[in-house]
C-alpha cells in the first residue's frame, strides 16, 4: 500500500543539523530498501498561493496566509505492507524530532493513496 506522510506544526523552525543528519540517514536507509519513494521539504507560506473557489467565485491568494494555524513542513511518500507498518514508520521518524529537536511540537499525518 502506498502512503502519504504529510508534517505539519503550528510554528514552523528549521531542522536542527543534528536533526537533518539523522532524517537523511533514515531516508537513506528507507529508500535502499525500495520503500521510501519520494519526499521533501516544503518553502515557507509566504513563498506560495492559494487558489480557492468559496461562493462560486474563483480567486487567487499569495501567501503568507493569516488564517495558517498550522504549515505543512514536508512530505513523504512510502510504499508499505499496511497501516501497522506505516504508523511505526511515522513514529520513529517523529521519534528523531522529539530527539534532536526538544521544545518542537507537530504532526505527522498518515495518509493511504486511494486506488491500486
Amino acid at each position: 500500500m502506498r502512503f502519504m506522510y504529510i508534517v505539519t506544526s503550528p510554528s514552523p523552525a528549521h531542522p536542527s543539523p543534528d536533526l537533518l543528519e539523522a532524517m537523511h540517514k533514515l531516508a537513506d536507509r528507507e529508500i535502499k530498501a525500495g520503500r521510501m519513494l519520494d519526499n521533501g521539504g516544503l518553502m515557507p507560506l509566504s513563498t506560495g498561493a492559494r487558489v480557492r473557489i468559496a461562493d462560486g467565485e474563483l480567486s487567487v491568494i499569495d501567501g503568507p496566509f493569516v488564517e495558517a494555524k498550522e504549515m505543512i513542513g514536508g512530505y513523504a511518500i512510502f510504499e508499505l505492507r499496511d497501516k501497522e507498518e506505516a504508523v511505526a514508520m511515522a513514529v520513529e521518524f517523529m521519534q528523531l524530532h522529539k530527539d534532536h529537536m526538544p521544545g518542537w511540537d507537530g504532526t505527522c499525518e498518515v495518509r493511504a493513496f486511494a486506488g491500486p
